[in-house]
């Protein structure tokens, strides 16, 4: 059994290695590549072709299904925020109150604050406009913006309840949850820090072409633009209806009619219309540029990240294939015989099973699920040894980390920043592990004083 389970590692190393080659090598388009290394997987593991075929249009399928909308819509309102002018007038206005030295720390705020109150999808895309129009007034290459303000975004979104990983691991190791929020707070401070200041030092050469789907055709006059509190209120409005919907379930008993309409206006689908909804009056109508106006942004949202959708899409069919290896359950397994420091073995687990699989939130639960039941005493249904809000750190910033081709974030930020998947993977992928690395080495600074 132990073989077989190595071979699920050397056929998903093989199929990812087919898609890296045929992308970076012989730039074949990345759905295709990534299709083509979905079945190449399906095939060495012995799936029936019926099966295989089926896995593949699960992950397709389930991927879009929760995606599609998302990031279309999240696409038509940073291209009305770019074509108005809004984009522009944030970024102006930011550095004008904060000046050029300090426009990356108001982008890592904002960075933070959209990673703790939305989905993180929605997160990334409404900040990916501002990166750009930052950027480009600041006069400086934008993946220097870029990289401190989806470090924090993505810091914030892993770290910090209520997003689902960080409550689903407080809830499965019995954590403090006002410990977690301290403990979470000095881990974020460094990383960003690090990832966001640092580590660019090293990446080299990080001036890239302004991206063609955030880029202005032509500049907006300032006086046509519209003002900064609309600007800004428009793409919070998802934050907005999200941290309302958060606090108001507080209260509301869940089945009753007001719980229900709470929920269906505060999921990400619904927030990001309406805010879609906005954008067209604020941006389009009330200015008086007409609806027709609006259309022609949307058509051509549309057309710029249609291929960024198929190939989210097709990673989530490579995704669907490898979890459906077992690979998970098996590097877990391997995990548990080991005697090193639970809290590395809690990260170690998450990272491996990130890697495998392309998601943060599984990875975490898995490991979580795993360490939970090698260090819980059966008499007090505790766990033995170990800070439970440390714990729940270690395991966040596992799942923090280095991604690649079977995550749909990495399409994402590829897509949006028109980067190859090398760039991607120096870019985003380093970014990634770097948070994730000094998360984990934060929070074993913090266990030598607090256990």
């Amino acid at each position: 059994m132990e073989d077989l389970g190595f071979l699920h590692i050397v056929w998903v190393a093989l199929g990812i290695g087919l898609m890296l080659l045929l992308n970076i090598k012989w730039k074949v388009n990345a759905m295709i590549a990534l299709l083509l290394a979905t079945l190449l997987i399906g095939i060495l593991e012995g799936f029936p072709l019926k099966e295989l075929l089926e896995t593949v249009q699960t992950g397709f399928g389930s991927t879009l299904g929760s995606l599609a909308i998302i990031v279309v819509f999240g696409a038509v309102i940073g291209k009305l925020m770019v074509d108005s002018g809004a984009a522009s007038r944030i970024a102006d206005t930011l550095i004008e109150r904060f000046g050029v030295a300090k426009v990356k720390i108001a982008m890592v705020i904002a960075g933070t604050v959209f990673g703790l109150a939305m989905f993180y999808e929605v997160a990334f895309i409404i900040m990916a406009p501002l990166i750009i129009a930052v950027a480009v007034e600041a006069k400086v290459p934008f993946m220097k913006i870029a990289i401190p303000a989806v470090a924090a975004t993505t810091t914030a979104h892993s770290l910090f309840p209520p997003q689902p990983g960080p409550v689903a691991l407080v809830d499965a190791y019995n954590a403090d949850i006002g410990m977690v929020y301290i403990y979470g707070i000095i881990v974020a401070i460094p990383t960003v820090i690090i990832t966001g200041w640092v580590l660019p030092r090293f990446l080299g050469n990080l001036n890239y072409p302004v991206p063609k789907l955030l880029r202005a055709e032509e500049p907006v006059p300032v006086e046509e633009r519209p003002s900064f509190g609309v600007s800004l209120f428009v793409p919070l409005i998802p934050a907005i209806i999200m941290i309302a919907t958060t606090i108001a379930n507080i209260w509301l008993v869940e089945g009753t009619a007001a719980h229900s309409v709470v929920n269906f206006l505060g999921s990400p689908i619904m927030a990001l219309s309406i805010a879609l909804l906005a954008a067209f009056y604020f941006f389009a109508i009330k200015p008086g540029r007409g609806l027709a106006w609006g259309m022609d942004s949307f058509e051509g949202a549309v057309k710029g990240i249609a291929m960024v959708v198929l190939i989210i899409g097709a990673g989530g069919a490579l995704k669907e294939m490898i979890i459906d290896t077992g690979i998970g359950d098996y590097i877990g397994g391997l995990m548990t015989a080991t005697s090193v420091s639970p809290y590395i073995m809690a990260w170690l687990i998450t990272v491996l099973i990130r890697l495998a699989t392309g998601q943060g939130v599984v990875s975490a639960m898995t490991a979580a699920g795993i360490i939970a039941a090698a260090l819980m005493d059966p008499a007090t249904g505790a766990l033995m040894g170990v800070n439970p809000a440390l714990l729940v750190i270690a395991t966040a910033a596992g799942s923090n980390t280095l991604t690649h081709v079977n995550d749909a974030s990495f399409w994402l930020f590829k897509g949006y920043f028109d980067l190859s998947v090398k760039d991607t993977l120096k870019t985003w992928g380093l970014l990634q592990l770097c948070n994730s690395l000094v998360g984990l080495a934060v929070v074993m600074g913090l266990s030598v004083v607090v256990g």
